[in-house]
């Protein structure tokens, strides 16, 4: 160390003085300052980078809600429909049931009159036919009873025996 002390010349300081504060002055000029810059810059590139992503989070947590609304919506909407139809669906079968009902009786209705009248039509045709053979039976009868003059002429007064004059 002493020969350090030995070795030491004042101009040779002054120098290497001036010279390290120049090369300070100049590193901070062109070097430090551009660095640092970009650094800063770096680094605000990184904060807004997390700021972005901060907020796309945030959002992507409002449209999450947004969503789950929407499905939800979508869900009582698609229960509604579902209730209408099978209310349209319940009125629909009981509509047709009414009606087929309505037309039933009008049709068991419309058979018993139809059997009615062919009944109707039936025994007039019966008493038709029966007082056919009767009066065919009552011609034979007669014929064969009225053959001779003397049964006739009983006949005729049993008739009028029974018969009420007035």
């Amino acid at each position: 160390m002493e020969e350090l002390f030995k070795d030491f010349s004042i101009g040779l300081f002054v120098w290497q003085t001036v010279l390290f504060i120049t090369l300070i002055f100049l590193l901070k000029k062109y070097a430090w300052g551009p660095i640092l810059s970009s650094i800063e810059d770096r680094e605000q590139g990184i904060k807004d980078a997390l700021d972005s992503a901060q907020s796309a989070r945030e959002e992507m947590q409002a449209l999450s809600a947004d969503n789950q609304k929407v499905l939800q919506e979508a869900k009582v909407e698609r229960d509604t429909i579902l209730k209408e139809a099978r209310e349209m669906k319940e009125s629909i079968i009981n509509d047709a049931r009414s009606a087929a009902s309505v037309e039933a009786d009008k049709v068991i209705e419309s058979a018993r009159e139809q059997i009615q009248n062919e009944k109707m039509a039936a025994i007039t045709d019966l008493k038709n036919q029966v007082a056919s053979l009767s009066i065919d039976i009552a011609e034979k009868v007669l014929k064969s009873e009225l053959s001779d003059q003397q049964k006739q002429k009983d006949f005729v007064a049993a008739a009028l025996k029974d018969a009420d004059l007035n």
